[in-house]
């Protein structure tokens, strides 16, 4: 990956400036190279994990550095370049197979088995050009992730039109995500009792337990595709006011359950081995969703340390959830570089149709899920970041000008025992 990463840079580098010929002067789209360091630190926790069915916890930290590279290819062309990792530990996904730990398995202590981390990796390429004039631009990009169940390639593009002495702006987008599932299943529904099966760390034959009838039948296919375009267009109001709206459309297709999440039903009898029922099932969804997302920013700038800007989002789908997102930053600029910007967010949704808690599904049923991502909540974040700004890059490392340095935290606590926290960072840089 880094010998990729370097080759693209360097070949980004040569072509630029193999570019940088004739005689009419241009003022570059983007004058020198950036290099953006990027990092995140988050952690939750809760008691509704979908492993185990609705309940069980929900722990999970997850540390993501990043780097994008953006190369001026010419004064109207820009690659850029982002690649990531994610590494994380997690207890709920630890339970996958809870019977591979040293205790007694329970939902709601973590097992030590191999699923309970794991990273994910991901890069992405984007290539830009605008107009002679700025009032095109038109890019494409693709992206591929991977981590140890799932595979995602992803391809797409953008055109923005910019009117009336860019005052208006207008773009469009569109991208496809071709995804792929390794089909994992809990341990209580693989092929056990035999020494060919390397996951089977536990001393149980699932299948001669009595009274233990599960419906599970495996998924045919673990591939799911999804289809996105969007729409927004950008106004300055007046001297001290913007506002932009937004319009999304998402359709997927394919396996949109998740094989490895349990699902309980209320017609069933409990079949316990240590502190852990057995699944009745795993999550079954419809293979098909469609999403719509409508939103509006507007900003306002009320002096020279103060700038008010909001954010409003409803959305819809047909698994029957309807959300609204309301959000407030105020940026603050302080003294001299330095910008401090509180935010809050609010989020509120409705049910999905096929969401119900532990053990009160039945059997009966054609869709099922205790995913409480699907549940009716309330969500409340709470952000405050610090912004360092040097439009001029005087500080330096090596033959690298220090931009700018964002620092964020955000709480976030939903009305169910979830909660989580995070700290991003951010250091752009620009090449002398």
């Amino acid at each position: 990956m880094k010998f990729f990463i370097l080759s693209i840079f360097l070949l980004a580098v040569s072509f630029g400036a193999a570019q940088e010929t004739g005689s009419t002067y241009k003022k570059k789209v983007l004058e020198q190279t950036e290099v953006d360091f990027l990092g995140s630190f988050y952690s939750q926790d809760g008691d509704n994990a979908a492993v185990t069915g609705g309940i069980g916890t929900e722990e999970l930290t997850d540390f993501a550095p990043t780097i994008v590279v953006s190369v001026p290819m010419n004064a109207d062309d820009v690659l850029s370049v982002e690649a990531g990792i994610s590494a994380y530990s997690s207890a709920s996904s630890s339970n996958i197979n809870p019977f591979d730990g040293d205790g007694p398995a329970d939902p709601f202590q973590a097992s030590s088995g191999a699923s309970s981390s794991d990273v994910w990796v991901g890069a992405t390429a984007s290539y830009s050009h605008s107009s002679d004039d700025r009032n095109r631009i038109w890019s494409a990009k693709a992206s591929f992730a991977s981590e140890y169940d799932y595979f995602s390639f992803g391809f797409g593009g953008s055109y923005t039109m910019l009117f009336n002495e860019k005052n208006t702006e207008v773009s469009i987008n569109a991208n496809v995500f071709l995804d792929t599932w390794d089909l994992l299943y809990p341990i209580e529904f693989r092929d056990n009792g035999d020494d060919d099966d390397e996951d089977d760390d536990d001393d149980y034959d699932f299948s001669g337990i009595p009274n233990y009838n599960p419906v599970f039948t495996g998924f045919d296919s673990g591939q799911r595709n999804s289809y996105s375009a969007g729409l927004t267009v950008s106004q300055i109001l007046t001297k001290k006011m913007q506002g932009l709206i937004s319009l999304d459309l998402v359709r997927q297709d394919g396996l949109l359950s998740t094989p490895y999440q349990r699902v309980y039903f209320a017609d069933f009898e409990d079949i316990k081995i240590e502190d852990f029922v057995l699944a009745d099932d795993v999550e079954q969804l419809p293979d098909t969703r469609t999403k719509i997302a409508v939103g509006a920013n507007l900003n306002y700038y009320i002096n020279e340390y103060l700038t008010v800007r909001t954010y409003y989002r409803y959305y819809t789908d047909d698994w029957g959830i309807d959300s609204h997102t309301a959000k407030i930053e105020l940026p603050i600029k302080l003294y001299g570089k330095f910008t401090v910007y509180p935010s809050f967010r609010y989020y509120t949704q409705t049910q999905a149709d096929y969401f119900a808690p532990y053990n009160e599904h039945f059997s009966t049923e054609t869709y099922y899920t205790s995913d409480y991502d699907l549940s009716a909540f309330d969500a409340n974040q709470y952000g405050l970041g610090l912004r360092y700004t040097d439009i001029f890059a005087k500080s330096h490392l090596w033959k690298f000008g220090l931009k700018s340095i964002d620092l964020e935290y955000s709480k976030y606590d939903r009305n169910t025992s979830f909660s989580a926290n995070l700290i991003a960072f951010s250091f752009k840089f620009v090449m002398d």
